[in-house]
């Protein structure tokens, strides 16, 4: 097998399922003097790891879908160490803007994804409470944004990328609420207090654009972790500019490390999110980078 391509039929509210006869026709015409990829459209995430679960190892895998569709499929991708190509077609499309292909085709990204060169990339593990571990290819959610991106999951399907996370936010903000954390970075404390979001960046935007960490790099090593200190609705409004334009890094009550490990306490259940998908309530957060550890196919 020269290639897998893999179609989540529920991206992007659905409409991924679309593109199903359309890829077909595309491989059958361009690839006619060529291995033909086989072609999957499970319908479930379990269906999907079933179908990564049987490729021989190093396969090259090419994702039609978003972040959250990529994000599912990291642990089937990771333990046969395949090899990932995408087509974006998601909500937020981070991954695709920091991969350089958010201004593609369909056309374009499936034929760069099966024929482009590999580069390797970081990924991020997160493990909550000591038992149960995720890996993360844009970012770890902690507070404040878990919740929006809990919303955005729930929003309207007519919403795609950035107005889909404002409208998320907006409405977070009527049920705001700051947490009790106390955040070590490699080893050493870095904040104790009240924190309205926590989270760890490998890309320089999440949100469907926002820039949170522009300087961001998905190669360098480590992620960033971003801190929010207290925020009331007021302050939390106001702060939203100056995230979109990536104008927030000099704010007093904001903080960003780089860092290769993290652990994040909380008195309370603070909610948890890894690339817009959710992953529940947790007490301690262990958070790492795992340098170089995926082939992609990028420009």
């Amino acid at each position: 097998m020269t290639a897998l391509i893999l179609i989540n039929p529920h991206a992007a509210g659905g409409r991924a399922r679309q593109l199903v006869s359309p890829v077909q026709s595309w491989c059958r015409e361009r690839l006619a003097y060529k291995e033909q990829p086989q072609i999957a459209v499970p319908e479930s995430i379990d269906k999907a790891l079933e179908v990564l679960a049987q490729l021989p190892p190093q396969t090259r895998v090419v994702i039609v879908g978003g972040d959250g569709t990529l994000n599912q499929m990291l642990p089937g991708l990771m333990r046969g160490a395949h090899s990932v190509g995408l087509v974006p077609y998601g909500s937020g499309n981070d991954c695709a803007r920091a991969w350089g292909l958010n201004r593609m085709s369909w056309q374009q990204a499936l034929a760069y994804a099966l024929e482009g060169h590999l580069s390797a990339i970081d990924m991020g593990r997160v493990v909550l409470d000591q038992s149960t571990s995720f890996y993360f290819h844009s970012s770890l959610a902690v507070g404040f944004d878990a919740s929006v991106g809990n919303r955005a999951l729930a929003g309207p399907k007519s919403l795609r990328g950035l107005p889909r996370y404002l409208l998320a936010t907006l409405r977070e903000l009527v049920h705001l609420n700051n947490w009790s954390l106390k955040i070590e970075i490699n080893g050493e404390p870095v904040f104790e207090g009240q924190s309205l979001l926590a989270s760890s960046l490998n890309t320089s935007t999440y949100g469907g654009g926002m820039p949170a960490v522009p300087h961001a790099k998905i190669d360098d090593g480590q992620l960033n972790l971003l801190i929010g200190g207290t925020f009331n609705r007021l302050q939390t409004l106001l702060m939203l500019p100056r995230l979109l334009i990536g104008k927030h890094l000099g704010h007093p009550r904001i903080q960003c490390h780089a860092f290769s490990n993290a652990t994040l306490h909380c008195a309370t259940l603070v909610p948890v999110a890894a690339d817009g998908e959710t992953l529940g309530f947790a007490n301690r957060i262990d958070v790492e980078c795992i340098p170089k550890s995926l082939q992609v196919v990028k420009r």
